[in-house]
């Protein structure tokens, strides 16, 4: 979208997380909190959430209204039709909440987003949150695939119920997030108490947007997430760590990296948890030759698709001035220009695959061989 388009898009929130974690607390705090904004939100089924019928304004037979401006609606049947139902109601909204249910893989939700051209026009897939319930989580990930495949995908991890476990807990349920997505914001909260604002309209899927609002997204954990209490010993083994910056939370290397002489194929050997078998492979680089990348990626996207959940990267091509920016999910990978590398900036590639049985030899090798100068 250029900025002389007459209407910014809608930004659509996708919510993750299982039952239990939190949800319907954070969708009625939404729906009945004075918080001025108008928003509304799509639910798997309506009775699941917990709604005073005080607060319900009036209701037609799928929407409702709420006292605060926001409006509830059922996913039945087809998510498009929905969402093309409350872009033909009068006055705009601020944002879309979409509530998949807890087993849901919210991949198909966010594709509808990310790919669906009518649904394009209007709107734009702000970010996916999986909300995660600290006490449960360990028992989560022994028994299920897509609890961890929500934290894969996610690109903001509310881990809530911290009050239901000690500091120490909630520091390895940290670390544990951190394994499986080191490129999530993360917060902690109570009683799903995040501040909306910090949740919604974050630009967080949009890559461009979240490295303008954070240069160094792909490089750590964000600086202002204090550190596990246990950080330091993660650390022992910076000699692979092929020359990155030192001074950054590195928290991708931190935990993944110290096993790197040991056993190639990683099966979530870097992991806190035996159970996870998602990890992440961070890859980069100098300057790359887009005649080798662009196959190379499309043909890695084709093979091991399934197996990615999500990558994202910068690439530095080499006589182009601006940063390419390329997002993936699954098979389905976009790019584009995003804006001139900036005097001051090093002029490197930096890439991020999340998913299961990733070859990080492999990855590693083909990718520097898209380096313009091998």
């Amino acid at each position: 979208m250029t900025e002389t388009a007459p209407v910014k898009p809608i930004p659509v929130t996708v919510l993750t997380g299982y039952l239990g974690a939190g949800k319907t607390t954070l969708l009625n705090r939404i729906l009945s909190e004075n918080h001025g904004k108008k928003y509304a939100v799509i639910v798997n089924e309506f009775g699941e959430i917990g709604i005073d019928n005080d607060l319900i304004v009036e209701s037609d037979e799928e929407i409702y209204e709420m006292n605060n401006g926001c409006v509830c609606c059922t996913v039945r049947g087809d998510l498009i039709r929905v969402v093309e139902g409350l872009m033909r109601r009068p006055g705009r909204f601020d944002g879309i909440i979409v509530e998949t249910t807890g087993l849901a893989d919210p991949v198909p939700v966010a594709q509808t987003f990310f790919m669906d051209d009518d649904v394009r026009t209007k709107t734009e897939l702000d970010a996916v949150v999986a909300l995660v319930d600290a006490k449960h989580l360990p028992l989560r990930l022994k028994d299920s695939r897509e609890a961890e495949d929500q934290i894969a995908f996610a690109d903001v991890v509310i881990v809530n119920k911290t009050d239901l476990v000690s500091p120490e807990e909630v520091a390895r349920i940290e670390d544990i997030v951190r394994a499986i997505n080191p490129s999530a914001r993360i917060y902690k909260t109570t009683r799903s108490g995040v501040d909306l604002a910090r949740v919604l309209d974050q630009g967080a899927f949009n890559l461009e947007r979240a490295l303008e609002n954070d240069p160094h997204f792909l490089e750590h954990g964000h600086e202002d997430h204090a550190c596990g209490p246990d950080c330091d010993h993660h650390h022992h083994d910076h000699g692979h760590d092929h020359g990155h910056d030192h001074h950054h939370h590195d928290h991708d290397h931190a935990h993944h990296d110290h096993d790197h002489g040991h056993d190639h194929h990683h099966h979530g050997a870097a992991s806190p948890i035996h159970d996870v078998t998602v990890q992440s492979v961070s890859l980069r680089g100098g300057e790359m030759n887009p005649e080798r990348f662009f196959p190379w990626i499309q043909k890695v996207t084709q093979t091991d698709g399934p197996n990615i959940l999500r990558l994202k990267g910068i690439i530095a091509f080499k006589g182009d001035a601006e940063r390419y920016v390329v997002q993936g999910v699954h098979m389905i990978i976009e790019g584009d220009h995003q804006r001139p590398w900036k005097e001051d900036e090093k002029r490197e590639s930096r890439l991020v695959f999340i998913g299961r049985e990733l070859d990080r030899e492999k990855l590693e090798k083909s990718f520097n061989a898209c380096l313009a100068t091998a």
